[in-house]
């Protein structure tokens, strides 16, 4: 069963990819598999804002099948503001 991973803004350009289907499981081991293979995806990852279905979520979170996990980065725009 699996997850979509979508990637965001420079979480994609590390990716290489928009989005692709992983498999469920919990957040950390959905972003581990992500990392193992995309290496270029840690230091994005560190900072980025990680959703499932829309809602924040981190760690052992459980992601069900079929759901659809966001990566986002820090907006450098936000940043500017202090957002």
């Amino acid at each position: 069963m699996t997850v979509t991973l979508r990637y965001w803004a420079a979480a994609a350009a590390a990716a290489g990819v928009e989005s692709e289907d992983v498999e469920a499981g919990s957040v950390a081991d959905i972003l581990g598999a992500a990392e193992a293979a995309h290496p270029e995806l840690a230091p994005v990852l560190s900072v980025a804002s990680i959703l499932v279905e829309g809602v924040p979520a981190r760690g052992e979170v459980e992601v069900p099948p079929g759901a659809t996990v966001e990566i986002l980065p820090p907006s450098p725009v936000a940043d500017r503001m202090g957002s």
